[in-house]
């Protein structure tokens, strides 16, 4: 492990939108600053994601200065929008939780995202994650949030993991949809210098001087099997995850984190084993 650095971080403004790399990120204690602040939900108020509309992962969030996000999508004129003022929230479900969430004020950022998706859809954000929405109360301490992100702050993945899964699918029935890229599995942070399935072993990591708790390996849905780039979808890699890589009742591939600390990571620091 005295190798392993960040390789790259991804912060997605939107979430479902296709992830902005970055040299430098704030962290905070409920996720990357700027990540996943916005979502899409549906006439019910339930959030969308790719899980529905593969197509979301052509289209891009650019985060604007004070939280705002600039749309951009194939076939679409781009479209910025502002930070709404925080008056009146609507129900948001994110996964059979209700939180609150605040619509955006231009009417025509919801006509963009229903006439990309050509389906009702409204864009909402999370004015305040300190008491929005608690991480996955199962496997989380007191007091701990999370953004819409699926359940943590963030997800770390290994490039030697990918590595050791990409060969377990040259191997299989559906070798011909590999190899995998890492934006498969829609990482916050991504380490390289370390063994495959290292990160399986980790309660406790730092990387350069921002620590974390990693939380619970986190377990793979159908979103991995939309290749990001054309919004195709496949079989791999939940085919061969399935075969090799069951932990518990979880299809097992990278580790959800919860922040220890406030500070700024960036590409290249070192990643330490803490405990």
């Amino acid at each position: 492990m005295g190798n392993a650095r960040l390789r790259s971080i991804h912060v997605h403004p939107v979430k479902a939108f296709r992830g902005l790399a970055s040299r430098e990120a704030v962290v905070e204690p409920w996720g990357l600053a700027g990540d996943r602040r916005w979502a899409l939900i549906d006439d019910g108020g339930k959030v969308v994601t790719q899980r529905q509309q593969p197509r979301l992962a052509l289209a891009a969030a650019e985060l604007l200065p004070g939280g705002g996000v600039r749309l951009s999508a194939p076939g679409m004129d781009p479209l910025a929008v502002p930070v709404p003022r925080p008056q009146g929230t609507v129900p948001v479900e994110i996964f059979g939780e209700k939180v609150e969430g605040i619509l955006a004020e231009q009417p025509d950022a919801h006509a963009w995202c229903s006439a990309y998706l050509g389906a009702g859809t409204r864009l909402v954000h999370m004015d305040d994650p300190a008491v929005c929405r608690p991480v996955e109360p199962e496997f989380a301490l007191p007091g701990e949030t999370v953004t819409f992100a699926d359940g943590y702050p963030l997800l770390l993945t290994a490039d030697a993991s990918l590595d050791a899964l990409n060969s377990l699918i040259a191997q299989g029935e559906h070798a011909d949809e590999g190899p995998l890229p890492m934006n498969r599995f829609r990482p916050n942070v991504v380490v390289s210098g370390t063994d495959a399935w290292a990160e399986d072993h980790w309660t406790r990591i730092a990387i350069g001087e921002v620590a974390f708790r990693v939380a619970k390996v986190c377990g793979r849905c159908v979103v991995t099997t939309t290749d990001q780039s054309t919004a195709a979808v496949g079989r791999e890699p939940l085919r061969t995850l399935g075969r090799h890589r069951r932990i518990g009742n979880k299809l097992a591939f990278g580790q959800n984190l919860v922040p220890l600390d406030r500070g700024t990571i960036r590409v290249g620091d070192p990643v330490t084993v803490l405990e």
